[in-house]
């Protein structure tokens, strides 16, 4: 098979499988409450649908991209779709909500073994100096998909019920699946096929599910109560372990070569910096416009399309900007572009009108388009095909973390702000009153403001120059701490 045929078709699968996940994450959403009243589920029981998937998809990511570094992306890829596919039709035709919770833990388990190959397949088809178009096309795909959700779930629950939003799953991933089978990748190389470290991956998993069930649990509970510090005290003894373990074993869950590589690290902190910050804005503008502004949720969403406009339209220019300049100029203007959307976001008031809230959400989406794509490029070029896999892992998991992190933070100042400003607690309206929203808002946005550091540690070179260029780096093929890397500016 020609790069002409093979290029195209691994693009192909690389964004359906993206979009699969993106809208059925979204759709659920919508589809709650109808399955709330079906199944005769508590709030809480509704909860869990979601959080059952998120903690099985988060602290498996990286665990998965490695299992797809040793075995075969394809091979991985192959699975987890079929899984995913098994797993929505058995939430479809589930008896109760008990089903649900647990089925969807499992759909999250092939979600994990389905994200980081579809990373890993670019890096495997397309040279690191043309990343940046196919990763444009496959982010504003999931800005389309993210849009296209909330109207497709509403959709089908009005016409067809809660589960057909799960049926919807089943076709399209066995399209991806028989695509799958088209795709050809080079075969593992000897650096993926190192034997897995079982007591890694396991304490890698564990921590990461603390984390996220914990920051899960903030909105409910706070910063402050006894269960958030259990949930950071196990964390902190956990990943301990962690750390003392890869250190010590001939072959760490996440290899050294890796974790050393600048670019690889500074991208995950970027991408977990700006997505925390920027659906920490996205929960607290919620409360703004309904609350505050007294929108309903019809005109709070369509409020916000200028967000998903200019994620779709940014990220090509943002590819083209690659090119153009180079991944350190063009993070840094993503960041700062996030910082001044969420900073927009907390000055609106009463009365504000569309524009001036538009506004605000298309500087904000411009800017996450800029930072997805420069991050995503990066982090994907960098990697050796032997580790394509692992790095795909890490970046899915600073994706998954991010938001989880930013909500907790919002949900946090939330029930703090209103005893520390003296305003009464005795209502919803007051405690999300724009004298809350507002100061939140500007954490959130010191928050995104902190990829900053980070940003300014990518190579500072143009891509189609760095790619040529390889002085820098190492014997793997990614910069590593303490090595110098050529700047042209």
């Amino acid at each position: 098979m020609t790069a002409a045929v093979r290029r195209p078709l691994a693009l192909l699968v690389s964004v359906t499988g993206a979009v699969i996940v993106a809208l059925d994450g979204t759709v659920l959403l919508v589809a709650q409450p109808s399955l709330q009243r079906d199944l005769d589920a508590s709030v809480a029981q509704v909860q869990w649908t979601s959080t059952a998937y998120l903690l099985a998809v988060a602290s498996l990511l990286v665990i998965a991209g490695r299992l797809g570094d040793r075995y075969g992306h394809p091979r991985m890829l192959f699975v987890g779709v079929l899984g995913f596919a098994a797993a929505s039709a058995g939430i479809a035709l589930a008896p109760g909500v008990g089903w649900v919770i647990a089925l969807r833990a499992a759909q999250g388990v092939f979600g994990a073994l389905l994200q980081p190959t579809t990373l890993a397949l670019l890096r495997l088809t397309y040279p690191a100096d043309r990343l940046g178009s196919p990763v444009a096309i496959r982010t504003s795909a999931i800005g389309v998909a993210a849009a296209a959700g909330p109207v497709l779930g509403g959709v089908l629950v009005a016409h067809l019920g809660w589960r057909a939003v799960f049926w919807i799953n089943v076709p399209v991933a066995l399209a991806i699946a028989v695509l799958t089978l088209a795709v050809r990748a080079p075969a593992p190389s000897r650096n993926g096929s190192q034997r897995l470290d079982l007591t890694g991956a396991a304490l890698l998993a564990t921590a990461l599910a603390v984390l996220v069930h914990t920051l899960a649990g903030v909105p409910a509970h706070g910063w402050t109560s006894a269960s958030t510090w259990l949930g950071f005290a196990a964390l902190a003894g956990v990943a301990a372990a962690f750390v003392g373990h890869e250190r010590r074993t001939a072959h760490p869950i996440v290899p050294l070569t890796v974790a050393r590589s600048v670019p690889v690290t500074a991208s995950v902190a970027i991408l977990l910096f700006t997505s925390g910050g920027m659906f920490g804005a996205l929960f607290v503008a919620t409360f703004l416009f309904q609350d505050t502004l007294g929108l309903d949720p019809l005109a709070s969403g369509l409020r916000a399309l200028p967000l998903t406009a200019l994620m779709v339209l940014g990220a090509p220019i943002a590819g083209a900007s690659l090119r153009r300049y180079s991944p350190r100029r063009t993070a840094i203007l993503g960041t700062v572009l996030v910082v001044l959307g969420i900073g927009g976001l907390s000055q609106l008031g009463s009365a504000d009108t569309w524009a001036v809230t538009g506004v605000a959400f298309a500087v904000l989406g411009a800017g996450s388009a800029t930072v997805m794509v420069t991050a995503t490029a990066t982090v994907v070029g960098e990697a050796p095909p032997g580790y394509a896999g692992v790095i795909g892992g890490l970046k899915q998991t600073a994706m998954n973390v991010g938001p989880s992190l930013g909500i907790a933070v919002a949900a946090g100042m939330m029930m703090l702000r209103p005893s520390v400003a003296g305003i009464p607690t005795t209502g919803a309206t007051q405690a999300t009153s724009a004298s809350v929203t507002g100061p939140t808002l500007m954490v959130l946005a010191g928050f995104a403001a902190l990829a900053l550091l980070p940003a300014s540690l990518l190579p500072a070179q143009p891509v189609h120059r760095a790619s040529r260029d390889t002085a820098a780096t190492d014997d793997h093929g990614i910069h590593s701490v303490g090595e110098p890397q050529r700047s042209t500016g």
